[in-house]
């Protein structure tokens, strides 16, 4: 039985890979930084371990507790809405510390037993606005582009090892925390010049008509772990799709 270790299961996406991997009979290590027992069924297959992405020594313990890991997901992050002229610097440090160091510090720590074993799959949760930039998420895009090209790179200097590493590109989620939470960063993001262009912004939020649901992201995650032939990029949701396909 093969395990699979998935940062940020708190909520949204994490939560919806780790029950929709449970259902499919793997180990599954749901990780947070503050562990909850009753957000998944109870299960012998099931493992919650507290770990905070920014904190290397948080890793260090989580990823020695969980054993053999077969396929590592990237998913923990952050959101920011903002003007960039107005995003203090500790905000920006903050959104690069989860999204993208984050990222890089997780693989470099399951990295080893990977390639010593010569199998593995690498995932790592990035986000449509890379397919297509909109306006006030500047330095989240950037955050997540950075991982794009970090994985892309990576994926070239793993093969050789036999590990695999892959990207789920989700769209807008209004199911999710991710608009409520970047909206908690937003204090003095938006100067009065940038009005105009937050309502359209926040309109845009509350269009339905073509969304990423977290079972999207879930099934994306699948396939990048179970199938050796999928695409290097896969996009989560309607959305996501067909801003894909206009890439």
């Amino acid at each position: 039985m093969k395990t699979i270790l998935i940062t940020g299961c708190s909520s949204g996406f994490g939560l919806e890979i780790a029950r929709y991997f449970l259902q499919r009979d793997w180990n599954v290590i749901a990780t947070m930084r503050t562990p909850r027992t009753d957000l998944l069924p109870a299960s012998p297959n099931l493992r919650i371990l507290a770990l905070d992405v920014g904190d290397e020594a948080s890793i260090r313990t989580a990823v020695a507790a969980a054993g053999q890991v077969d396929v590592l997901v990237n998913n923990a992050g952050v959101g920011l809405l903002g003007a960039v002229e107005a995003i203090t610097m500790d905000k920006v440090r903050e959104i690069f510390e989860t999204n993208t160091l984050g990222t890089i510090a997780m693989t470099q720590a399951v990295l080893p037993q990977m390639r010593e074993r010569k199998s593995g799959v690498v995932v790592n949760v990035t986000s449509s606005v890379t397919l297509k930039s909109l306006p006030l998420l500047a330095v989240y895009t950037g955050s997540k582009t950075a991982v794009n090209g970090f994985t892309e790179s990576l994926a070239l200097e793993l093969e050789p090892f036999g590990v695999q590493v892959r990207l789920v590109l989700p769209g807008r989620s209004p199911s999710t925390k991710f608009a409520e939470n970047a909206r908690s960063r937003m204090d003095g993001n938006l100067p009065e010049a940038y009005g105009a262009i937050a309502a359209a912004v926040f309109e845009n939020f509350q269009d339905e008509s073509q969304v990423t649901y977290a079972r999207d992201v879930a099934e994306a995650v699948w396939r990048a772990a179970t199938d050796p032939a999928s695409p290097m990029r896969i996009p989560a949701g309607e959305d996501a799709i067909a801003w894909a396909s206009q890439a």
